[in-house]
């Protein structure tokens, strides 16, 4: 389902802008004035986790949407947001979440943000939203071994049908492709800015976390701390995007100093239950 998956054991005041702005456009009439014709932009959303809470409109419209997580806890948390289909409710899936094993058909994956770390750390993803209603979950653990979730982090969502002109996608100069089971990127990431469009092309649900590494530790590091988050982590997490299913996209914005950069999913697999990171999901970069 998210980073740190409740179902394989392992392991961010909510503002609303509806906003546009001017594309400039003269058109000739009798008085020869110039018009401005509304150029959409993605609606903007921002979810403050702390622990164990999140902050967040209770309502956002349909479309290309940026949602910005501020972790303010002690913890490290990320926000997933899962569609819940069949007329089910937060409640339905709080129920569900209490047994460990595939979550059910009627709550599908739509990604979130990833986490940034704890303390007023940012992370942010652009991706469309449909309409329907939604539950917002922490899937991470505490060191205790208890998913966020269990400690309150669920919170609903009612995504509206948007009158809004359609925004487009963000521009990315490079693309990565989630497979089963792999990160692929369309080209080596370098030192500085990047917008990267996140495709998942596999099987099934994927996501991205994406961490810099501190000196001396590996990407494998990364899961091993996650299952047991004691002492201090081998990585700082700077983004990514949790579960999203086949076929579809998210937008992030990471800006990459020269280092050690881990992938990870942390995902269970549909077919034997064990984390895509298992599967070789889990790859390590090095950006000059």
């Amino acid at each position: 389902m998210s980073l740190f998956d409740s179902r394989s054991l392992l392991p961010l005041v909510a503002l609303v802008a509806a906003c546009t702005t001017k594309d400039v456009s003269k058109s000739a009439n009798a008085s020869d004035s110039t018009h401005t014709v509304a150029a959409a932009v993605p609606h903007q959303m921002t979810v403050i986790a702390t622990d164990y809470k999140f902050e967040a409109p209770d309502e956002v419209p349909s479309g290309m949407m940026t949602v910005h997580l501020v972790d303010n806890g002690s913890e490290m948390h990320h926000v997933a947001f899962v569609k819940l289909n069949e007329g089910k409710t937060v409640a339905d899936i709080e129920q569900a979440m209490k047994t460990q094993g595939p979550m059910p058909k009627w709550a599908v994956d739509h990604g979130g943000v990833n986490p940034s770390h704890p303390g007023g750390g940012m992370t942010s993803t652009t991706q469309t939203l449909d309409p329907g209603n939604y539950a917002l979950i922490c899937f991470i653990p505490s060191a205790d071994g208890t998913p966020h979730f269990a400690k309150g982090m669920v919170r609903p969502l009612t995504v509206t049908a948007s009158t809004d002109a359609s925004a487009p996608a963000p521009t990315a100069d490079i693309v990565m492709t989630l497979n089963d089971y792999s990160f692929t990127t369309s080209k080596p990431i370098t030192a500085g800015k990047h917008t990267i469009r996140i495709e998942n092309a596999g099987t099934q649900s994927h996501e991205l976390l994406l961490a810099r590494l501190a000196p001396g530790k590996k990407a494998q590091d990364v899961p091993v701390w996650a299952e047991k988050p004691v002492g201090p982590p081998p990585a700082e997490p700077i983004g990514g995007v949790p579960a999203i299913p086949n076929g579809t996209t998210a937008f992030i914005t990471a800006n990459f100093t020269p280092g050690d950069y881990a992938f990870v999913c942390f995902l269970p697999d549909a077919k034997d239950g064990k984390p895509h990171f298992t599967h070789g999901m889990v790859q390590q970069i090095h950006v000059e």
